[in-house]
């Protein structure tokens, strides 16, 4: 039995996701420019108004990014005062992140800025496509697609 090769699987799906999102970040970022947010920062921002108070592994597991890398992108939410990052009082080796008045004041500032993009999103991509999407990309966020991939990746690397 041959191993397949790589022109069997068409492009790379990794880059063609990271070429996206960088588009699609781009866009974001300038649609919300005039609140001095990025994308990024108002995801953060938008979890941490979800969740209320919330420690930084919980955080990074909810936007499914790397614990060090999120707490890389806090720094400047807390430097300008829109979220507050304090020791958890039941177990001070971890961090507690608060989104501040201020933090809800941006948010809501960047809401109707933020709905618009996903309104222009939706019309270029079309509405029944944006849903498709929308659920691919939250089978891709699942942690069962993880280890399906990776008990997958697992079995092939032994062969």
């Amino acid at each position: 039995m041959t191993k397949p090769t790589s022109s069997e699987y068409g492009p790379c799906s990794c880059t063609a996701l990271r070429k996206a999102n960088r588009r699609i970040s781009q866009i974001y970022d300038a649609a919300l420019a005039p609140t001095g947010l990025k994308i990024t920062q108002r995801a953060i921002l938008a979890q941490v108004g979800r969740s209320g108070p919330v420690g930084i592994s919980a955080l990074a597991q909810a936007l499914v990014m790397d614990a060090g890398a999120l707490a890389h992108t806090l720094k400047p939410l807390e430097r300008d005062g829109l979220l507050s990052i304090a020791p958890d009082p039941e177990d001070r080796r971890h961090r507690i992140t608060s989104l501040t008045s201020l933090g809800r004041a941006k948010l809501a500032e960047s809401d109707a800025l933020w709905i618009q993009a996903q309104a222009a999103f939706e019309s270029a991509v079309g509405k029944a496509e944006t849903r498709a999407l929308h659920k691919a990309l939250a089978r891709l966020s699942d942690r069962n697609f993880l280890a399906a991939f990776e008990a997958h990746f697992a079995t092939d690397a032994k062969t």
